[in-house]
């Protein structure tokens, strides 16, 4: 009996002692700082991970994230120094780096948000506010975004926070001004198409009139060319001709009162009231185209100069 009475009061001091000892050991994670608080008053922070000995039902431990956290901000308007408008879309990422200063200041994480995001906006106006329009959007984004960084930092000293970064997310005009911008921009650009087009109008009307030039220049050649080829056949003609006269006169005579009887005597086309013995129609009478009862083998007197038989006048069509 006595036995079991000691067996089970080390029992119960095993269990007390396991118990405080449990209350007595705590650990500091690598993402986060361990601040011991011992009665409410804040000690030496531990900001190196392991295992620590802490007052049992005296102090306790507020651990605070020693990791890069971001802070998003809302849109926020804007205006330059050029009196632009833009609405800017900011944000920050930010580390403790004094817990207990970051505790005595602002306590908890979501403190900090609500600090540093006024302190985040009211940098960004300012800088942005001595800032011109093309360098926010284009020319020194930045350097403007290292500027306000270095205004957070140098305001949120006392917090036991560093900024790492800032950074601009989206800066545009306000939705009234995007409008008017953007039909501007389209005025201006049809504008220039105008311009374009009546340019190219332009040269095109200057192109076709050197080809119709171009070609004006060059069928005229072609044909002074081919009128001068036609003249000088002509003359070929006419001098075959002339030789072929007076090489045989006669056949020649009967030759030249053929393409007469052809040209005039068209089927269809054409009659004739003429009388029998008529000069036209010689050759119809004698071949050799000498008076009737004239032997064809018989030389006939050369004439002073070829010519065609003169056409029979037409009569008017029946």
């Amino acid at each position: 009996m006595k036995t079991s009475f000691y067996g089970g009061a080390a029992a119960i001091v095993l269990v007390a002692i396991a118990i405080i000892a449990w209350l007595s050991l705590y650990t500091v994670p690598q993402t986060q700082f361990a601040l011991p608080l011992r009665l409410g008053e804040p000690m030496a922070p531990k900001v190196d991970p392991g295992l620590y000995v802490k007052a049992p039902f005296i102090d306790n431990i507020v651990y605070i994230d020693n990791r890069v956290l971001d802070l998003d901000t809302l849109p926020q308007e804007v205006i330059a120094n050029d009196q632009k408008r833009l609405v800017v879309d900011a944000f920050a990422r930010y580390r403790v780096i004094d817990p207990l200063k970051f505790f005595q200041a602002v306590g908890s994480i979501k403190g900090a948000e609500l600090r540093l995001t006024n302190i985040l906006n009211s940098a960004v106006r300012r800088v942005l506010g001595q800032s011109s329009f093309l360098d926010v959007v284009r020319d020194d984004r930045a350097g403007l975004m290292v500027k306000i960084r270095d205004e957070v930092n140098r305001e949120s000293t006392g917090f036991g926070i560093v900024v790492t970064d800032v950074r601009i997310r989206r800066a545009d005009l306000p939705e009234a001004n995007s409008q008017a911008v953007f039909q501007r921009m389209q005025t201006e650009r049809e504008r220039e198409a105008a311009q374009f087009r009546a340019q190219g109008g332009e040269q095109a009307q200057r192109i076709r009139s050197e080809a119709d030039r171009s070609v004006a220049r060059i069928t005229g050649e072609a044909n002074g060319a081919a009128e001068s080829i036609r003249g000088a056949a002509d003359a070929e003609r006419n001098r075959i001709f002339a030789e072929a006269y007076s090489r045989d006169p006669q056949f020649f005579d009967f030759y030249r009162s053929t393409q007469a009887y052809r040209d005039s005597l068209k089927p269809a086309q054409t009659k004739l009231l003429l009388s029998p013995d008529s000069e036209f129609f010689r050759f119809f009478r004698n071949p050799s185209g000498g008076p009737p009862g004239m032997e064809a083998s018989q030389p006939t007197a050369q004439p002073a100069a070829p010519s065609a038989p003169a056409p029979a006048q037409a009569a008017p069509a029946q």
